[in-house]
């Protein structure tokens, strides 16, 4: 349930409670504690997750008989365990209480968008009428991105006596939060040690297993009235005991304040000193809170989109945990973009290809923290390059799934859970993840007019890539035409063809014309350099005319399969066997996850036509229509839209969406054209995490790229919105169900644009501060300024 800048849940589920979890983390670009009850200790459906940003730990584990490394985002020790129960005056004290109790008679949790402040109220009764009243409210700060604090409140009715509490900071936390990844060893920290200070002070100091990240927590924990807490340390974890009397007109608080610090912070320094030195100098509750408050409205101005309506509110909820996971404090991290934000477990905390998706919306409100995020693809160029070579190749390979060094993180086996098999994992075959970056690059540039990255890092990023899939091909003598063979498309469901001793498939359509975009892109970039810059980018690669000369040749001659007047998803894709959709659909309901189904009944999904996400149809969400016009048109194909049209068509109907991403890039298609479907995919991309569309997967992380992309859909892909160092150009493409929306933007040095939409109407205005009139060009080739402090209106 939603209303204005609330997300609320009035009823406690156990069934929903991961999902609430999820959903309810708090963070600040540098850590994120997951939104659990803070009475309740991992358990049942409750597990508590605090989560460093690029705090990674690498563990061994055997599976099916091998020995399986993998690195996984740590679960840091929980500081927010907070339990406590009754002890009247007469009778025996109560049991310690949690939403599971049977006492529970209100539940409400409530977090504030606008103020990043998650609240929980609780009431328990016990049969005898014994009432007492339990208020939450729990901070990340935004401003000091080392703490975090929250505020517990207690009031009883119809009874006197104390509230017992015990404040815990708990160290045997594993990483278990993920069902299937629990038979992997998930105990990533070691080394513990606890104590505590004065003033109510406990402190918890470990390390990671490898490469031994420095972790510490200290907590203070303040109570009115104040008391004294009888104190005991384990090995792993310290606990602070109170009892506060409570009784009509008299409550009870507890304020617990968390300071963190690792060795990953800069300037170094011993952890454990910098946390306890930290929590000594933290603000009291109000001005913690108040300082945190005034943090988001300076972020919420730089960031916020305004949608009326429910789609508004989800987009809000959206915009919020990606600013959660991404905020300014990123733009001073070595981090990249998790694929399920700092929310939980799931792909074990990952770096995909979703940047793809989240960095456009960047680009537009938060440039720094954007280039931030390529600075980390750059730093692990080199690890890239060392891939490319042990691959036989030159330029740089980045992996499918990357961490902390940039090596190659994606896992060799996964677990089918329909089966209980254990299947060789292919999906590290996705070559295109590097395109993905190279795209990113050059969309950071044009949208920022950050030319000073473009031609150092970006460039080294962009022509390293452009080498690799220069010397991937493989020449076909009877084409005359460039092949690229055994990858993996988008689409995971088809690493092999039907009956093949080795995995991959041959000229995956997105993949080739996007290392034919990368390529051409290299080349108009080595064009574009001063010539003391290309000069010197020459020689730095050792980039001789003939190896250019192989690029512009390359990238006019890939081959891309057809058949039936549409893009072939790969070679061979239409000679597949067309699926039943309507039998599987009956037979099981939902079939996002075709590929389980078939592989638990003996079969495969390789021998069908049946998609898991958007792939060819990617194609329609990177270029507009015109770009595909002149993409294949230098690789010397004739494209007309009907062929466009025809491409959607057909794979509309053989795609089961197993990825969140799919429904989001299908409705940003349809957009485009202006389908009569659209809205259909992109309200199933709003709801995916809200509803757990997928079913139960929300709860182990929300998945980051299609939250950012569903805003992005509403700020480029419905204006037809693109920046660069000409202005602002618009060529919108209305969706009835989002009429109207506000959001500001920075166009290359002009910060805070404004830009509002209405139906048949737009209106930009330019803030007083900016240095210059801003230039935007609107259909039909008008061009229009709009000076400092002017706003105008146009036509459209």
């Amino acid at each position: 349930m939603t209303t204005g800048w609330t997300w609320r849940y009035d009823r406690y589920d156990a069934g929903r409670e991961p999902l609430v979890e999820a959903l309810c983390t708090l963070g600040n670009g540098r850590f994120a504690t997951r939104g659990s009850a803070p009475e309740c200790p991992a358990g049942g459906p409750h597990y508590p997750g605090t989560y460093l940003a690029g705090c990674y730990d690498r563990l061994t584990s055997v599976v099916a008989g091998e020995r399986v490394e993998n690195e996984d985002l740590v679960n840091l020790p929980n500081w927010t365990l907070l339990r406590y129960r009754r002890l009247p005056d007469e009778g025996p004290p109560g049991d310690w209480l949690t939403p599971d109790s049977e006492e529970l008679r209100h539940y409400d949790v409530r977090l504030d968008l606008r103020a990043g402040v998650l609240t929980r109220h609780l009431f328990f009764e016990d049969a005898r009428g014994r009432g007492l009243r339990v208020s939450h409210i729990r901070v990340v700060h935004m401003g000091d991105s080392g703490l975090a604090a929250q505020r517990t409140l207690f009031r009883a009715y119809g009874w006197s006596g104390s509230v017992e509490v015990r404040s815990v900071l708990d160290g045997t936390v594993t990483n278990a939060g993920v069902e299937r990844y629990r038979h992997l060893d998930g105990r990533h920290l070691t080394d513990h040690r606890t104590g505590f200070e004065p003033d109510g002070v406990a402190w918890l100091s470990c390390r990671t297993v490898d490469p031994g990240i420095g972790i510490a927590m200290a907590v203070r924990t303040a109570t009115r009235p104040a008391r004294l807490a009888r104190e005991t340390a384990t090995g792993t974890g310290t606990a602070q005991t109170y009892r506060l009397p409570v009784g009509p007109g008299r409550s009870a608080t507890v304020v617990k304040t968390l300071a963190l610090h690792t060795s990953m912070d800069w300037p170094a320094a011993d952890p454990l000193s910098a946390a306890t030195d930290a929590i000594a100098r933290a603000p009291s509750f109000p001005r913690l809170l108040s300082g945190h408050t005034a943090a988001w409205q300076r972020v919420w101005e730089q960031g916020e989109l305004h949608v009326p309506g429910e789609a508004g509110r989800i987009l809000r909820l959206h915009v919020f945990h990606l600013l959660q996971t991404l905020s300014p404090h990123t733009a001073d991290l070595d981090v990249g973009v998790p694929a399920r934000g700092l929310h939980g477990e799931a792909y074990r905390g990952h770096v995909f290809w979703d940047e793809l998706f989240v960095l456009p919306y960047l680009d537009l409100h938060f440039p720094e923290v954007a280039r931030a995020l390529l600075m980390y693809r750059h730093r692990r160029l080199p690890a890239a390059r060392e891939a490319a070579r042990l691959a036989g190749r030159q330029g740089a390979m980045y992996p499918w799934q990357s961490a902390s060094s940039g090596r190659e993180e994606t896992q060799v086996l996964h677990l089918n859970p329909r089966s209980g098999r254990w299947l060789a994992d292919h999906s590290r075959l996705q070559r295109h993840v590097g395109s993905a970056v190279a795209y990113n690059v050059w969309r950071y540039a044009q949208a920022t007019g950050d030319l000073g990255f473009l031609h150092s890092a970006g460039a080294e990023i962009l022509l390293e890539v452009a080498r690799y899939w220069a010397g991937a091909v493989v020449l076909d003598p009877e084409s005359g035409r460039y092949r690229i063979r055994g990858v993996v498309g988008p689409d995971e469901y088809h690493d092999a063809y039907p009956g093949a001793s080795a995995p991959g498939i041959d000229d995956n359509a997105y993949t080739n014309v996007t290392a034919a975009w990368v390529l051409a892109r290299g080349l108009d970039l080595l064009g574009e350099l001063p010539e003391a810059r290309r000069s010197e980018l020459r020689e730095q690669l050792a980039l001789d005319d003939g190896e250019l000369d192989r690029w512009e040749d390359v990238s006019r001659r890939l081959h891309v399969p057809f058949h039936q007047g549409v893009v072939s998803q790969f070679e061979g894709y239409g000679d597949l066997a067309e699926l039943d959709w309507e039998a599987y659909r009956a037979r099981y309901g939902d079939i996002r996850r075709l590929d389980r189904i078939l592989e638990a009944e003996g079969d495969t999904v390789n021998r069908y036509q049946a998609s898991k996400q958007a792939d060819t149809l990617m194609l329609g969400y990177l270029f507009r229509p015109e770009e595909l016009h002149g993409l294949f048109g230098r690789l010397g194909y004739a494209w007309e839209d009907e062929t466009w049209r025809a491409t959607v068509s057909y794979y509309l109907r053989r795609t089961s969406h197993g990825s969140t991403l799919s429904s989001l890039v299908h409705g940003w298609v349809l957009a485009r054209q202006m389908g009569a479907d659209a809205w259909r995919y992109c309200e199933e991309a709003l709801l995916a995490d809200v509803a757990d569309v997928q079913g139960g997967t929300t709860g182990e992380g929300v998945h980051l790229g299609a939250m950012a992309g569903t805003i992005d859909l509403v700020e480029r892909g419905i204006t037809g919105l693109e920046t660069g160092p000409e202005g602002l150009r618009v060529a919108p493409v209305p969706l009835a169900e989002i009429p109207r929306f506000t959001f500001t933007l920075c166009v290359g040095r002009h910060r805070g644009v404004r830009l509002r939409m209405l139906p048949g109407r737009l209106a930009v205005r330019v803030p007083a501060s900016s240095a210059g009139p801003l230039a935007v060009f609107l259909p039909g080739d008008r061009r229009v300024t709009v000076a400092p402090g002017q706003e105008r209106w146009f036509r459209l």
